[in-house]
């Protein structure tokens, strides 16, 4: 489906649904095109000035013309409740656990995007805003909490298993962004002040790209950043890398 509609490759579960959605949407599209387009040359030729030199004033009385709207009108409100509320439902409500989820928070700011993971337990450590420093702790996160010590931060790189489902926070520290992974079918706008929840599940391993859908300022194009996912074995072995690279720089007074 993604080569005949020219889509980015499908790389989530739950992808293969909005693109069902997406192919109905266009064979409904094309069906109007190609109907309307009938209809027109049809009209040209069969009201052409040379066959009615006179104007008719009663015009057509056929309500073929209604019936197809009416009927155009019952595709829509199919494709919506039948297909799409359905998808929305089971993909924007439906969170997992957080112990059944690789969680993540996303924090969106011009122009990058901002990677939390948490320590190996599992659990966020605390962020002070007083801490914020653009260059060397853009997210605020309290070294001096337990369960921050061990947090992964990164800037512009998302690293994730296979296989696994995905629970992302995904929040702003300024204006609205709009966090897109077409490979996994996902978009959701930064809304500043707001703590959004974003779930899938990748089913391939490989490197694409984070795009910015919304614009954001003047350095909106540059706002890209790259996600990786991987085998659980190179997953864990980065989580390893990053948590090690922590602990050597433990006794640095970085933050």
């Amino acid at each position: 489906m993604e080569k005949l509609l020219g889509l980015p490759p499908l790389a989530s579960q739950h992808g293969g649904e909005i693109d069902h959605m997406i192919g109905l949407v266009h064979w409904l599209m094309l069906s109007l095109f190609v109907g309307w387009g009938i209809f027109f040359i049809v009209t040209l030729l069969r009201f052409r000035k040379s066959k009615h030199p006179k104007a008719n004033y009663e015009g057509v009385k056929s309500h073929l013309s209604s019936y197809t709207e009416v009927a155009v009108v019952i595709a829509e409100a199919i494709l919506l409740v039948v297909f799409a509320v359905p998808i929305w439902a089971d993909v924007m409500t439906s969170y997992p656990a957080p112990e059944n989820a690789v969680e993540v928070r996303v924090v969106a700011q011009q122009f990058a995007w901002n990677i939390h993971y948490p320590s190996p337990d599992g659990i966020f450590g605390r962020m002070d805003l007083s801490l914020v420093d653009e260059e060397s702790n853009p997210l605020g996160i309290d070294r001096t909490d337990p369960n921050a010590q061990d947090d992964i931060t990164t800037i512009n790189q998302l690293h994730l298993p296979v296989d696994k489902q995905v629970l992302i926070h995904l929040s702003t520290k300024d204006v609205i962004h709009s966090f897109f992974l077409p490979v996994m079918r996902v978009k959701q706008d930064a809304i500043p002040g707001m703590n959004i929840r974003v779930s899938f599940k990748p089913i391939k391993t490989g490197h694409w790209e984070i795009a910015c859908a919304q614009l954001c300022g003047l350095g909106h194009y540059r706002m890209r950043g790259f996600l990786n996912v991987e085998s659980q074995e190179d997953y864990q072995k980065w989580i390893d890398e990053q948590v090690a690279l922590l602990n050597e720089n433990a006794g640095e007074d970085v933050w």
